[in-house]
């Protein structure tokens, strides 16, 4: 009797070739990525192809193509991973045992520092607008970084550092200003200066909107 195709793929071996399988793929699609992100911060966006992708991944180019369907899909991908990266670093400062202003501080040093790393500048800054188009990048950068805005706003009015200003409409003001700072950070001649330079307006605004202790008291 021939036992039913749902019957064998159910017995343990055939979940453990299956899993095999899943974990080739992702690998392989981990390198295309890696290699991608690599080529695009040295290269640019034009100057990359397909192939040295593939083979800097050593992988076939069928094989790229069974994960992606076209150059700009691996952009995408490695657009992914760059902001990705920087997400999660300050997700994780957010999460620190320490008060909101600090976290808060901490995560504007860590963006600003990210603006000058030649993955992200490349990537997510100079080819992304120019590959994705303005408005996809935008809603990009909404997805990446608006929550993270929200949260952090959140967290300094409810421990009393700002006044309750409305957290929509401020979180979006403010992820416009750091696009904005971002940008002219890896447009500059001189990025390490005016990553400075940003820092430091950007924590002057900050200063001055912060609620000093009695006025927190009196709110």
């Amino acid at each position: 009797m021939v036992t039913p195709k749902s019957e064998r793929e159910s017995r343990p071996e055939a979940v453990e070739a299956r899993s095999r399988r899943d974990d080739h793929a992702e690998s392989t699609r981990q390198a295309l990525v890696d290699s991608a992100v690599a080529l695009f911060a040295e290269r640019g966006y034009a100057g990359t192809s397909l192939d040295e992708i593939a083979k800097r991944a050593r992988v076939t180019k069928g094989a790229l193509y069974h994960h992606f369907h076209g150059k700009q899909a691996v952009f995408e991908a490695a657009f992914d991973a760059v902001e990705t990266r920087v997400k999660r670093r300050i997700e994780a400062l957010l999460r620190r045992p320490e008060p909101p202003w600090d976290r808060a501080l901490s995560s504007l040093r860590a963006f600003v520092a990210s603006c000058l790393d030649p993955a992200y500048q490349r990537i997510a800054l100079h080819e992304g607008p120019v590959v994705m188009g303005w408005k996809r990048w935008r809603e990009a950068e909404d997805h990446y970084s608006l929550g993270l805005i929200r949260q952090c706003l959140r967290d300094l009015i409810d421990a009393g550092e700002l006044a309750a200003v409305p957290v929509e409409i401020s979180s979006r003001l403010l992820l416009g200003t750091l696009c904005s700072a971002a940008t002219e950070i890896a447009h500059s001649a001189e990025p390490e200066r005016v990553a400075a330079e940003v820092e430091q307006a950007v924590l002057g605004l900050l200063d001055q909107v912060r609620l000093t202790p009695r006025q927190a008291r009196a709110d």
